[in-house]
């Protein structure tokens, strides 16, 4: 059989592929996985990716590794030997993850977030505004080849990686600035670093610009950039005592239109703990977990005969 009709032969069953958790509808549940699922299928891929969501969900991507600027997988098709995937995307240099960095240690708000496990949904807006936005633009940006014989960029193949990896992000958000090009435990890591450098009397940050009468620019006396409100106040004029009175009930720098949001969904530990060793159940055990913790938020608040109701009717 020639070799570009052999490939739309229905897909070899797979036993024990990665499969899709959604079995309907739209994949993504996390601002992050359905923001990158939207950016993929605003590149009018049309029904090359509904295939792709039918291969994810049916199990057939038997693979799925993050590293920084590229995504691997492997995916069963209709030929004895799965089709090799790479989903390539630029990672930052570290010039400009330390700038990232710098920004995130200096808000109290995304560092403790991130050191939480979660991703706040002000994070995209702060990488754009640094020049490092989180997701791809345009189609160009992702590199991406299969080993099927089909000429289509993405094949089916792709798209059902795209897919999964959508769902890997749902999992563990550190898998997207990890393909961006920092690993959890790096950033973490230099996160605590720098706020440690505060508690322990240092401040952080890329410096304010010195105004006259503001004293010494903090970071130009200790060599550590300045973040927080360290930054903000850094460059503030001094004033004389009686003069405080009348701006105590003053911000000394504008406050922001939009309060952070703080609402976290039921899964933030299973996302802080990353996923399971396979010798305590691997990805099946995350997935068991994260149900129980749906399942308890829904009956919050009810009273134990109603929650034996609806424990007996399942």
């Amino acid at each position: 059989m020639s070799p570009r009709f052999d490939d739309y032969r229905p897909p070899l069953r797979v036993e024990g592929g990665l499969r899709a958790r959604s079995t309907r509808g739209a994949i993504g549940q996390s601002w992050w996985s359905r923001r990158f699922v939207e950016v993929l299928e605003s590149f009018a891929l049309g029904s090359r990716l509904t295939r792709g969501r039918a291969y994810a969900r049916r199990g057939q991507v038997l693979r799925l590794d993050v590293s920084p600027g590229k995504v691997t997988a492997e995916v069963q098709g209709s030929r004895p030997r799965p089709y090799p995937v790479r989903i390539g995307l630029a990672a930052y240099p570290e010039k400009v993850w330390r700038r990232l960095e710098s920004e995130l240690a200096g808000q109290a708000f995304f560092s403790a977030r991130l050191l939480a496990g979660d991703l706040p949904a002000e994070l995209e807006e702060l990488f754009v505004e640094a020049g490092a936005p989180l997701f791809p633009a345009e189609i160009d940006e992702l590199d991406q080849s299969c080993g099927c014989p089909d000429f289509a960029v993405p094949c089916k193949h792709l798209a059902a990686t795209f897919y999964l990896l959508a769902e890997a992000f749902d999992a563990d958000p550190f898998h997207l600035l990890h393909w961006r090009g920092r690993s959890r435990a790096e950033l973490l890591d230099r996160l605590r670093t720098l706020r440690g450098a505060v508690a322990d009397g240092g401040v952080l940050g890329a410096g304010a610009a010195s105004v006259p009468g503001a004293g010494p620019d903090p970071a130009a006396t200790t060599g550590v950039p300045v973040v927080g409100a360290a930054r903000a106040l850094a460059g503030v004029p001094a004033v004389e005592p009686d003069e405080d009175l009348d701006r105590f009930w003053l911000a000394p720098v504008a406050l922001p239109d939009r309060p952070p949001t703080l609402a976290t969904g039921p899964e933030l530990l299973l996302r802080q703990l990353g996923s399971p060793g396979a010798a305590i159940g691997g990805p099946g055990l995350a997935e068991r977990l994260r149900r129980a913790y749906r399942e308890f938020g829904s009956t919050e608040g009810a009273s134990p005969t109603e929650f034996g109701r609806a424990e007996g009717a399942r």
